[in-house]
């Protein structure tokens, strides 16, 4: 993960970026707000920004999002500046870091804005053979698409597929296609030029060009809007990427890796994927089965999750009782390896005695069909279950008035933040924005984004 820190490393903010650096982040720093900006603008591999609140954050925000740079800001100051803290959030901080840092809490947010871990757990022999597959293949330059249902680790999969490339002292480069606004993703993709539009106040390198001698990873790639579409087949095929308002083609080397958790070829029959696009990344196919098919890994993963969130949130590690491990390996699992990380940071927390038995861990009752019933991908309808209410009060409503008011509850429980709502649906949040746009039509009141967020600005 690369941090840029905008502020002086001299006292606590410099504790702050040795904990990171321990932590394994690689880091580089600016004075200010307009240093910082240059930084961005040439490297868009930076993952995170770390901006002492005694910089102008509302600024830096503004900036960023007027030159489409879309990077996690996280605030940092003394801890008893709560007037500043708050501040820093209204104008659009992911999170408050209160100085001096804590260890445990900077490990948190580093692997928060990472996204997950990306440690290879596997002993099932369904997973262990995608495995060997992904190892056979590493080592060329052949694009890679990789299948699977939300939450069963096509990202970790990717990396590793890097790890064991002669690109591995290269960069790793992710662009998540379904998280960014469509008028947004091409200048993340190709960068832009000074001028190129409204904000563009000068270049801005984008993920191609960030990736050049490495991997880019393109993350749930059918969620890209079809026009798009048709520019990145042509940096595939011509090895060469036109930022947005360039005079010419820039020259990249870079080996494409692209995830799914759709059935492409529907999307092909439906007119929303191409088919050359398709033949292109599909030079190699690896397919992650759900975690509902690699019951070897149930136990595998719980006991890697229970050891890791026991250390990053201080508590004593304790083992999985032997009921744990059998409610754990009977359950459906229809959020798949994210579900269960989730369920068993709950259950480190929850956790009474010296094992984690079944009632720390939680388990919700198995009522809504599982995916594997209908053969879809676990992101493809809005997530049901656990239900609330009793399926009697359901009768006699319509699935979209069901669907339309869950939506709009789980937006009240997020207050108005579009990217958590979607994670919890389960759905793209280019989906979301969609049906939140035909709700809005029809004179339905849509809870508004988070006030001063760039999420604000780029849904309005």
């Amino acid at each position: 993960m690369q941090v840029l820190i905008i502020g002086s490393l001299a006292a606590e903010l410099g504790q702050a970026a040795r904990i990171a650096i321990a932590r394994g982040a690689r880091l580089d720093q600016a004075d200010g707000i307009e240093p910082a900006l240059i930084r961005l603008r040439a490297d868009a591999r930076v993952d995170l920004v770390l901006c002492d609140i005694r910089h102008d954050i509302a600024a830096l925000i503004r900036a960023m999002f007027a030159e489409r740079i879309l990077v996690p800001v996280i605030a940092c100051g003394v801890g008893n500046d709560a007037e500043a803290a708050v501040r820093a959030i209204e104008a659009g901080a992911r999170e408050f870091l209160p100085l001096p840092p804590d260890a445990e809490l900077i490990a948190a947010i580093l692997e928060a804005a990472a996204g997950e871990s990306h440690a290879m757990i596997v002993r099932d022999p369904l997973m262990l053979a995608t495995i060997r597959r992904a190892e056979q293949v590493a080592r060329s330059d052949a694009s890679v698409l990789i299948s699977g249902e939300s939450g069963t680790g096509k990202e970790v999969l990717a990396r590793h597929v890097h790890r064991r490339s002669r690109r591995a002292a290269a960069a790793f480069v992710a662009l998540n296609c379904a998280a960014i606004p469509e008028n947004l993703l091409e200048s993340e993709l190709f960068g832009h030029e000074k001028g190129a539009f409204s904000g563009a106040i000068a270049r801005r390198v984008g993920k191609f060009e960030a990736a050049d001698g490495g991997t880019l990873l393109l993350d749930e790639i059918s969620e890209m809007d079809i026009r798009l579409q048709a520019k990145l087949l042509r940096a595939i095929q011509e090895r060469e990427i036109d930022r947005l308002g360039g005079a010419g083609p820039v020259r990249v080397n870079v080996r494409l890796i692209a995830t799914t958790n759709r059935d492409l070829g529907t999307e092909i029959a439906a007119g929303r994927f191409r088919e050359d696009l398709y033949f292109r990344l599909n030079v190699v196919n690896l397919v992650i089965p759900p975690l509902r098919e690699r019951p070897a890994d149930v136990i595998a993963l719980a006991e890697h999750f229970a050891h890791r969130f026991a250390e990053l949130n201080g508590v004593s590690a304790r083992p999985l009782a032997p009921a744990s491990r059998v409610a754990l390996r009977l359950h459906p699992w229809r959020g798949n390896v994210r579900e269960l990380e989730n369920i068993i940071h709950r259950a480190v927390l929850l956790a009474e005695g010296d094992e984690i038995d079944p009632a720390a861990i939680e388990l919700p009752a198995a009522g809504a069909a599982s995916p594997a019933a209908s053969g879809k991908p676990a992101a493809a309808a809005p997530v049901l279950a656990p239900v609330l209410a009793p399926v009697s009060a359901l009768v006699g409503r319509t699935v979209d008035e069901v669907e339309r008011d869950l939506i709009l509850e789980t937006l009240e429980h997020t207050f108005g933040n579009r990217t958590h709502a979607a994670v919890m649906l389960g759905i793209s949040i280019r989906a979301l924005r969609n049906k939140l746009r035909d709700y809005a039509a029809q004179g339905l009141a849509v809870p508004p984004p988070p006030a001063g967020s760039m999420a604000a600005a780029a849904v309005a």
